[in-house]
């Protein structure tokens, strides 16, 4: 059974979430932390409940949702995994951080694998499912526990609104058919866990999101 921590990280107040089961495997999804107390807690969760990281994914890679990649890579040996279409952010990142004051002294960090659609992410007796959500950017992905009926969607979706789609490589109309055809025929009680504020449900959305 998985168990989610979630960690509100960097000036964006991003959601990064450390997802983990009983074998004490882990793997980390979004990893934005940037500053130093923001690391420890997060070094610390790991420490004292004896987990072993196994991955480091992304949903994509905007700069708020990748400021902790090169942080983990140093402390476990660990890549960031995410969609090849997002890597042309990865040159952008110190630019992007330069614009809104973000201290960024190391380079970021390269992918070490790309994902796409139809995989799975294995730890410990766990399973994520990918799935190829683009609008909000070109590459992002959601990863869905079929088992516990948890969708990690960055932002693609949130709570009662969706993710903006004027970004570089953005697109509204690809953003709403995505959210309509693979997210929305989940079930309803999947509980959402989003990229920034509260978490929701497939049913809510449903009814409430005045996008759909």
């Amino acid at each position: 059974m998985i168990k989610v921590k979630e960690f509100v990280v960097n000036p964006f107040q991003e959601n990064t979430y450390l997802l983990y089961d009983e074998t004490k495997e882990c793997v980390i999804i979004d990893c934005g932390c940037l500053f130093d107390n923001e690391k420890t807690e997060l070094k610390n969760f790991i420490a004292e409940n004896g987990l072993k990281p196994k991955h480091l994914l992304n949903t994509h890679l905007h700069i708020d949702h990748a400021l902790g990649n090169r942080f983990f890579y140093e402390e476990y040996g660990l890549k960031p995994e995410a969609h090849q279409a997002d890597e042309f952010f990865i040159n952008q990142m110190k630019i992007q951080a330069d614009v809104f004051g973000i201290p960024m002294k190391d380079e970021p960090i390269s992918l070490g694998n790309y994902l796409q659609e139809g995989e799975k992410i294995v730890f410990g007796n766990s399973e994520l499912e990918i799935l190829h959500v683009p609008g909000h950017s070109p590459g992002s992905l959601v990863y869905y526990a079929k088992a516990e009926k948890l969708l990690f969607v960055g932002d693609v979706l949130f709570r009662e609104c969706i993710g903006r789609t004027d970004l570089p490589k953005g697109n509204h109309a690809d953003l709403i058919q995505n959210i309509q055809q693979k997210l929305l025929t989940l079930p309803d009680e999947t509980v959402v866990f989003c990229g920034h504020y509260e978490t929701t449900t497939i049913g809510h959305e449903k009814e409430y999101n005045p996008y759909f």
